[in-house]
């Protein structure tokens, strides 16, 4: 960590520094360092509360080497529609982004992520979705999925998840994606050419935590990996009138060339108490969503 008034001499050579508050495996970490590596390290960020908000330390000190506001949990969306009008009219047309969490976005700050897809802000937000509120007690989120165990769904949650991205879309705003930390050229990819747009984008990066899981600290990107081998995470792009199937996932839309979902379930603690009809539904919700995607690209061609 480096004081705040010792971070000039670090500029963009090095976005996140040592000594971090966060877990061993923290997938926030790693996809923050492919934001930084897309940006060059050129960035403002606006953090809601959250992992995200504890990994950079107590002030004065942080690891952070790029401006951050840290901001009360529903406010970062409309903090960052003000940020960036501020900083326009200064003759600053560079990026503001907002780095939130699932709980942040789907849940307590959606009112907020709403208003300002549909005022269609000149911001990037990105959702590192580690699918519950894992900083305070791995409390079930709107995007935690059917059947996984949380401290508030002990015998597995009863809803499906959230897809925001999706909800996003319907949104008309120009530019929407899903990411995976596990790929980390394709969700570079996506970061610079949703900043060659003007207006709301909108990037969901999916996020394995191992503490949330219940998996070995070793397993972040395996699981990451898994999803999208699966086909339990889609890639897809949506830019401008066009969506498309990312390359990492498009594969998978064969269902014959996944891997089996019980791969991916196995290495999660959260899932152990599945029953075989549990995994058979599971395999039917992902094809199902597939369905439902490869239309989508149809319609948006």
């Amino acid at each position: 960590m480096v004081t705040l008034s010792e971070l000039h001499k670090y500029g963009t050579r090095k976005f996140i520094m040592p000594g971090t508050a966060a877990c061993p495996g923290c997938p926030l970490l790693i996809g923050m360092r492919h934001l930084a590596m897309a940006l060059d390290g050129k960035f403002a960020m606006v953090i809601p509360a959250g992992c995200s908000s504890v990994i950079p330390g107590t002030a004065p000190y942080t690891a952070y080497s790029v401006p951050v506001l840290h901001v009360p949990f529903a406010s970062s969306p409309a903090v960052a529609s003000g940020l960036v009008r501020a900083i326009r009219q200064r003759g600053n047309e560079g990026p503001v982004v907002v780095w939130a969490g699932d709980g942040a976005t789907a849940d307590i700050g959606f009112a907020t992520l709403s208003g300002a897809a549909y005022r269609n802000e000149d911001i990037l937000y990105i959702m590192a979705d580690n699918e519950a509120y894992m900083n305070t007690g791995i409390q079930a989120s709107g995007t935690t999925p059917w059947k996984a165990w949380t401290t508030t769904s002990p015998r597995g949650k009863t809803e499906d998840r959230k897809d925001v991205a999706l909800i996003m879309l319907m949104h008309k705003v120009p530019y929407v994606a899903t990411a995976s930390i596990a790929y980390p050229m394709d969700f570079i990819d996506k970061v610079r050419r949703a900043m060659q747009v003007r207006g709301f984008r909108f990037i969901h990066l999916h996020a394995p935590c191992p503490p949330g899981w219940k998996m070995d600290d070793s397993y972040t990107i395996r699981a990451a990996r898994l999803a999208v081998e699966t086909g339990a995470w889609i890639l897809w792009e949506y830019n401008q009138g066009k969506l498309t199937i990312s390359p990492p996932s498009i594969p998978y839309k064969d269902k014959s060339r996944r891997k089996p979902l019980e791969e991916y379930l196995k290495i999660q603690g959260r899932f152990a108490h599945l029953k075989p009809e549990d995994i058979k539904l599971l395999e039917q919700k992902i094809d199902e969503q597939w369905e439902f995607i490869l239309r989508l690209a149809e319609l948006f061609k």
